[in-house]
């Protein structure tokens, strides 16, 4: 069985690819424990000066693996739960990594892919990036990546992208503030490479605490506690009846009860 995530030192930059391109890349435990373990080795790593993540395949990540949101929905709140913190842990790994960040958006992001996109320093994509937290079609909320996401498109963007359940183009993703640049694809390592290269003309410590110093300028809360409630919003949700119904729907390929009514 191939790795779930190839990991490349690639001079300064450490690149983390998402190794699962038969399934767009989705999340399921072990590549969310790949990930997690990969970031923190970065952590006591001197020699990684910039951390690049990207998907293998024609995907950036299409969020929720189907066998596990298959596993999830049959699993207890409490079992939800703990599911929930693992990727809450992640997420929370990725975005106060103590190295600058870049995501490689070089196709779709859709649900927790969203997350990863939101939480990297600096996101580059090309015209082929489609984007979508389509979680309310199955009676759910990206409540876990919620932080992260609406730190980066803003309050009044999540409200409608969060309840809609739209999918969007690069250009939008652009003009909402989840990517930084858009380039052909044909660009998009050169692209990459040039941000790799202003960042390790910074000086190590500084780039360190630019993070440290945007997150305490923005008076965020505690937050662990916020992981943890977030964490709870989704078990309730995962098993509530409304839950039940939007993943069965998903699962068994049909309209959930909700859309027949509309």
């Amino acid at each position: 069985m191939a790795e779930p995530l190839l990991i490349e030192h690639a001079g300064p930059a450490l690149r983390l690819r998402m190794n699962r391109p038969h399934l767009h890349n989705a999340f399921d435990p072990a590549l969310i424990a790949a990930l997690t373990a990969a970031l923190r080795a970065a952590c006591d790593d001197t020699a990684v000066r910039v951390v690049v993540l990207e998907g293998e395949g024609p995907s950036f990540s299409a969020g929720a693996d189907l066998q596990w949101m298959r596993g999830m929905a049959a699993a207890s709140e409490d079992e939800n739960r703990a599911d929930a913190l693992a990727l809450a842990r992640l997420m929370r790994t990725l975005d106060e990594l103590p190295r600058p960040t870049i995501a490689r958006v070089h196709g779709p992001a859709f649900g927790g892919g969203v997350g990863l996109v939101a939480c990297c320093d600096i996101a580059i994509g090309t015209p082929q990036a489609r984007f979508g937290l389509t979680e309310s079609r199955l009676g759910l909320l990206p409540a876990v990546i919620s932080p992260y996401v609406i730190d980066a498109i803003g309050p009044r963007q999540a409200r409608r992208w969060f309840a809609t359940a739209e999918t969007f183009d690069a250009t939008t993703a652009l003009q909402v503030g989840l990517l930084h640049q858009v380039v052909d694809a044909a660009a998009l390592d050169a692209a990459v490479a040039a941000q790799v290269d202003l960042l390790c003309r910074a000086a190590p410590h500084a780039t360190a605490l630019a993070k440290v110093l945007v997150r305490d300028a923005a008076g965020r809360d505690d937050a662990p506690a916020r992981d943890r409630a977030n964490a709870d919003l989704i078990a309730r949700l995962r098993v509530s009846p409304e839950g039940q119904e939007g993943i069965g729907a998903f699962l068994e390929k049909r309209p959930p009860a909700w859309a027949a009514r509309g």
